[in-house]
């Protein structure tokens, strides 16, 4: 079986950390999103992996090359401009020769894909997309099910009265090669939008799979946040880059922590980070590889990007870090962003 993996968008509700990095790429405890995506789909046997690049997508294409390191092959789709998700897929019609699996970059999951195969092919579905209950529809397109788990009703992103179920759409999706003769060549076209409400229309066996698996979009720096303090609480079945070394402590290669050291738990040490005297590393911290926590430092509830540095006697909390920063201040930085490679001065 083959899969695509979505991965040409902008990420803006991310932003400023995507400014320079495209959202795949984005580090969920220390790997690109990304990266989790592709483990996901070798642990359910799909090696043959379409991805679609256009934002920044040099660097996706610069990091993850064949595939090979993986244990899967990497197949590449450069587009000139957004397509949108049906249209893009499109622009692939002739990779795939069966039943296939389109799922986001950016999304972390344990989701049974193997599962969610068996039941599509169950069902004889043209369409299947995996569902999960939330707690704010909004954000996501939403579905109805009928007592079969044929989808009786669609709707991309509801506002208002249109709020009709809390059945969200995750973006996992299982497609037979059909599908392809529903979605136009060369203009932009959705699945939200344009394909799912044709397969109602014209009354396609289009089902739903409703999963208590483990999946949250990395969309905006809450989720991002959140996403991590899952997976530091165990929440989510994922590789973690490092050995679990103490309980609820995973540590990278060539720490150093000086005795005087707090670091308190469940954290993530990259390798080669530095923990200085007196500093503390405190509750559902991450820390890249190449971190220093300099003498005295407190970092709580706060992920740092690879390289970056926490001065002397400065204290983060609920915050992001980008690569290489230097943050400093004389007071506590609560809930802050700070991704440009220089000195941050607080008030």
């Amino acid at each position: 079986m083959k899969a695509m993996i979505l991965a040409a968008g902008v990420g803006s509700r991310l932003d400023p950390l995507t400014r320079n990095l495209p959202k795949p790429m984005v580090p969920i405890v220390n790997k690109p999103v990304m990266e989790h995506v592709i483990e996901l789909l070798h642990r359910h046997g799909i090696t043959e992996i379409m991805v679609n690049l256009y934002y920044l997508g040099e660097q996706i294409e610069g990091y993850f090359g064949s595939g090979a390191k993986w244990g899967v092959n990497l197949h590449y789709s450069h587009e000139d401009r957004l397509w949108g998700d049906a249209g893009s897929l499109k622009r692939c019609e002739e990779f795939f020769d069966g039943t296939f699996i389109v799922i986001g970059a950016d999304d972390l999951a344990d989701i049974d894909i193997t599962r969610l195969v068996r039941v599509h092919k169950e069902k004889k579905a043209i369409a299947s997309i995996a569902l999960s209950l939330v707690d704010d529809p909004s954000e996501y397109g939403i579905a109805l099910l009928n007592e079969h788990g044929r989808i009786t009703r669609f709707v991309e992103k509801p506002q208002g009265e249109v709020m009709f179920s809390n059945t969200a759409n995750t973006g996992f999706y299982v497609f037979e090669p059909e599908i392809f003769e529903l979605i136009p060549r060369g203009i932009t076209y959705g699945f939200g939008k344009n394909l799912f409400p044709l397969l109602l229309e014209q009354k396609r066996r289009f089902h739903g799979y409703l999963t208590s698996s483990y999946w949250r979009d990395v969309g905006n720096l809450k989720q991002y946040q959140q996403t991590h303090y899952d997976v530091l609480d165990g929440r989510v079945s994922i590789t973690l880059p490092y050995p679990e070394v103490k309980k609820y402590i995973w540590k990278g290669q060539n720490v150093r922590i000086d005795p005087s050291a707090e670091v308190g738990y469940p954290v993530i040490i990259g390798s080669n980070c530095r923990i200085e005297k007196g500093a503390r590393l405190l509750e559902y911290s991450v820390l890249g590889d190449n971190c220093v926590l300099e003498k005295g430092a407190c970092v709580k509830r706060s992920i740092l990007w690879q390289g970056a540095s926490v001065m002397k006697d400065t204290m983060l909390e609920r915050c992001v870090v980008g690569t290489g920063c230097r943050v400093q201040s004389n007071a506590a930085v609560f809930d802050g962003v700070i991704v440009d490679p220089v000195r941050h001065n607080g008030d």
